[in-house]
């Protein structure tokens, strides 16, 4: 199994790169996370890997990073979701996005990934959890999981991005009722 490339950049085809490996090209898909970071044509690249071998074809998938392809590797075991759509999602956020989306349970946020339907979305949800994310738990954990997800949602209703959104919640009080947290990330965020 090939787990890491390094060589010259050659080509890059969205999605597939070409790299030049001391005399041999390796075709890679990269997701478009990984594919923005690359450095210009003729530089060297190094990239984390993942091969699969199917009876019509062996392909290899590149990543920035190791947590990308141990996400993507995740992903790849779930019925129903294949390489394209592991790349696709992983192309549609990043590593942190989608583990907030599993922890707090958030479907809409897959939903916005193209390729990425409701029951797929929640079918991702179910299987990834407790090994994507980390759990809220506390006591009342349910009601903290039910606040802070109402919260994130408020405030992208509102127009803020995940990343502002995210930001905000991460210094809300722990316990906060839906509105006192709504308010307190307002005010961070007028802040910022």
């Amino acid at each position: 199994m090939i787990g890491r490339i390094s060589g010259t950049l050659l080509e890059k085809n969205p999605p597939q790169l070409l790299i030049d490996c001391h005399g041999v090209g390796y075709e890679v898909d990269v997701p478009m996370s990984t594919y923005y970071d690359l450095p210009a044509l003729g530089a060297q690249v190094t990239l984390f890997t993942h091969q699969a071998i199917r009876e019509d074809a062996h392909l290899l998938f590149g990543f920035g990073n190791a947590a990308e392809r141990a996400v993507f590797r995740q992903l790849i075991k779930i019925t129903g979701v294949g390489a394209r759509t592991a790349l696709s999602i992983l192309s549609g956020m990043t590593v942190n996005d989608l583990a907030q989306a599993v922890t707090l349970q958030e479907a809409g946020r897959l939903v916005k990934v193209p390729g990425i339907g409701k029951k797929t979305a929640e079918r991702l949800l179910l299987e990834l959890k407790g090994k994507l994310g980390a759990d809220l738990g506390s006591v009342g954990g349910v009601v903290q999981h039910d606040a802070k997800s109402d919260i994130l949602n408020a405030l992208l209703a509102l127009g803020y991005s995940d990343k502002e959104a995210t930001v905000a919640l991460k210094n809300m009080p722990a316990g906060s009722t839906v509105s006192d947290g709504i308010k307190f990330a307002l005010k961070a965020l007028s802040k910022g």
